[in-house]
């Protein structure tokens, strides 16, 4: 045992003797009692008045020693999850779970300077409008972290947006958003954003099915005009940017696509997508008809989506598309006529589609059955190889159940969304039990597959990440449960309640959970967990004068003694530095009606040297990181005289870091 484990031991068996004879014995400490010494270390003799004091039991001084991490040390893990409604992305630390930052992605966010103002942000978050509107919110749902050979690699994460069917990408060495793209036929996505295991492609999963370009057809001609969509996004790593010109789509049926997974070493070549509504119900309920949750759930069975996405590439690339609003689409007869689409029947209404960490399975978990089905890519390739197959109503094989099934393992009520870790072992969430349930991967044998134990969440659990949980090589150690309701587990703040994340340990042979984390800032659905020491962030940036969203130099990059004023008729172009405790220039005069463009320079290389930038009256707000160069423009429609200051406490004088901007009638 290290020196470390040692003491961390010694130090629980003392706190939970000293537990147990202050409460037989009801002593007190007397106040020069000499602090106890445990090991190599120090243990204060008053402990044990604040764990009674408290009424700490031996499991929560257990839980505190797992999860605490003094000032100036690191979390061993980041957690990325969806920020749900609120539209961004949260990184958390792990086992902390404090959340070290909140990265503004599809929604404006005034302390980042991110859609207010900023030229930069401004056209990212343009390029999701849709039709000509101008889309300002979102909801965001699945981050996906790009990966080398199937592991994460820490260089980029992916985000959807199901509201409005968009794609978003984070370049990791700043933790920014450096591209949002819309794919112009799908309206709402959900199995998104999950990579090929060398992130060639970032792919999109379409859920409810619409005509294709948001285009307007009766729900009497749902099976004709309604379409699914999977939409292959190809990634230019070097450029650290989504490659429009070469992504394309596959038309799926009507079927409304949930989550999805890409295989890995033996499955490599091949994604997976749940489906349901397969009874292609339309809803109705003010008609008469079924209410949609009644009707999309009536037959035993979905399908799930087979889906060979290397023949797919080579479809493509031989031009056999149609061009459907600007995007090449494999048509629904040409992927079954190319063998690029299967089907699968799956236990109905499912929601997580999860593959083994050797490719071989592939995990269902359908939410009304409380099995999950675990299905083989050996037996699905020699059922094709076969044809052992039946067709759906538009002529896509459905390939036999029993011949592509490896086993069924009863876990408990609601099943949702499987992890693994690096011993064999898989987890999976149950939303109806509130809890999760390990049990163990049983490879080719059928019998060896076998429930070892579940644990209490609280409650109702949907998605769950474990550390790098879905990669070729899971660490394990940490669990985190993604749950929907909290109720009675924090103060009470309103109707509206923070959702709850549980830390759970699970490294040893029973599962614990460690930590409840309240969430207030929206509702992650799902969420990745890396190691630390993958993260390659830069501390400032690379030179004074840096590009975020080009990530190199700026044309527009000012130093100490250029700042200027230049005017061109009513255009009016600043070049302004920041650096403690100055903006230059102080006063900027300029007359009503003119147009303004305004670059500012952070020439601080000083570690965690931000300034901030506000100008009041005309909606600007940036955040200008060390070395930073940032624009903004806006049209001068108001006279009067207006103040801007920096916004991040930089200095002693941080109150003086401010000027004017004189605006002339």
């Amino acid at each position: 045992m290290t020196r470390s484990k040692f003491r961390i031991v010694a130090l629980l068996l003392l706190l939970v003797l000293a537990l147990s004879v202050f409460a037989a014995c009801g002593r007190n400490r007397q106040e020069d009692a000499a602090d106890t010494v445990v090991g190599d270390g120090n243990l204060p003799a008053g402990a044990m008045d604040i764990a009674a004091e408290r009424g700490l039991s031996p499991d929560d001084i257990n839980a505190a020693l797992k999860t605490y991490v003094p000032s100036g040390q690191w979390d061993e893990y980041l957690m990325f999850a969806s920020g749900g409604h609120s539209g961004n992305l949260l990184v958390i630390g792990l086992p902390s779970m404090r959340i070290l930052k909140n990265i503004a992605v599809f929604t404006p966010e005034s302390w980042q300077g991110y859609g207010f103002g900023s030229i930069e942000s401004e056209e990212i978050l343009d390029a999701g409008n849709v039709n000509g509107v101008e889309i300002r919110m979102g909801d965001s749902h699945h981050p996906g972290l790009s990966e080398t050979a199937g592991d994460y690699d820490g260089e980029f994460v992916f985000i959807n947006d199901k509201s409005s069917a968009r794609v978003a990408v984070i370049d990791l060495r700043d933790f920014e958003t450096k591209q949002i793209v819309k794919d112009p036929n799908i309206i709402s996505n959900h199995g998104s954003t999950f990579v090929t295991p060398n992130t060639e492609y970032v792919i999109q999963g379409s859920q409810y099915a619409t005509p294709l370009g948001w285009e307007y057809a009766p729900l009497e001609e749902y099976e004709e005009k309604y379409r699914g969509l999977a939409t292959l996004w190809s990634f230019d790593r070097e450029a650290g940017r989504i490659d429009m010109e070469n992504s394309f789509s596959i038309e799926l049926p009507p079927y409304w696509q949930d989550l999805c997974d890409a295989g890995k070493l033996a499955s490599d070549g091949w994604f997976f997508c749940n489906s349901f509504n397969t009874e292609m119900a339309t809803g109705g309920i003010e008609d008469g008809n079924p209410p949609f949750e009644a009707g999309v759930s009536q037959r035993d069975m979905d399908y799930l989506h087979i889906i060979n996405w290397k023949k797919a590439e080579e479809v493509y690339k031989a031009g056999n598309t149609e061009e459907i609003n600007g995007m090449p689409v494999i048509t629904l007869q040409t992927a079954i006529d190319e063998g690029v689409l299967f089907f699968a029947p799956e236990p109905k209404s499912p929601h997580g589609v999860d593959v083994t960490p050797d490719g071989k399975y592939m995990v269902i978990a359908g939410k009304l059955d409380p099995q999950v089905t675990i299905y083989s890519i050996e037996k699905i390739e020699q059922a094709i190889a076969d044809q052992n197959w039946e067709a759906d109503p538009f002529g896509v094989p459905v390939l036999n159940f029993d011949a592509v099934k490896m086993a069924q393992l009863e876990l408990g009520l609601g099943p949702l969304h499987t992890q693994y870790d690096a011993d064999g072992y898989a987890y999976t969430s149950l939303f109806l039990d509130s809890a999760v349930a390990k049990w163990k991967l049983g490879g080719d044998d059928p019998e060896a597959y076998e429930l070892i134990e579940t644990v209490p969440v609280q409650y109702n659990v949907g998605h769950l990440a474990a550390a790098e949980g879905d990669t070729v090589s899971p660490d394990g150690k940490y669990l985190v449960a993604l749950n929907k309701w909290a109720v009675d587990r924090f103060a009470p703040v309103g109707p509206l309640l923070p959702q709850n994340e549980q830390l759970i340990d699970i490294s040893g042979d029973r599962m614990q959970v460690i930590y409840d984390m309240a969430m207030g800032v929206g509702e992650p659905h799902y969420a990745q967990i890396i190691k630390q020491d993958k993260i390659k962030a830069w501390d400032v940036y690379p030179e004074v004068g840096w590009d975020p969203i080009a990530q190199a130099p700026s044309e527009f990059a000012t130093k100490a003694g250029e700042e200027r004023i230049e005017r061109n008729g009513n255009e009016v172009e600043v070049f302004m530095t920041s650096i403690r405790s100055h903006l230059t220039p102080e006063h900027v005069e300029i007359k009503q009606g003119d147009h303004v463009t305004w670059h500012i320079t952070n020439i601080e290389s000083a570690h965690d040297a931000t300034h901030g930038f506000q100008l009041g009256g005309y909606n600007i707000s940036l955040s200008i990181e060390p070395g930073e160069t940032a624009s903004f423009e806006f049209d001068a429609v108001n006279d009067g005289t207006y103040a801007y200051y920096c916004t991040e406490f930089c200095s002693a004088l941080h109150l003086e870091m401010m000027g004017y901007m004189l605006v002339e009638p």
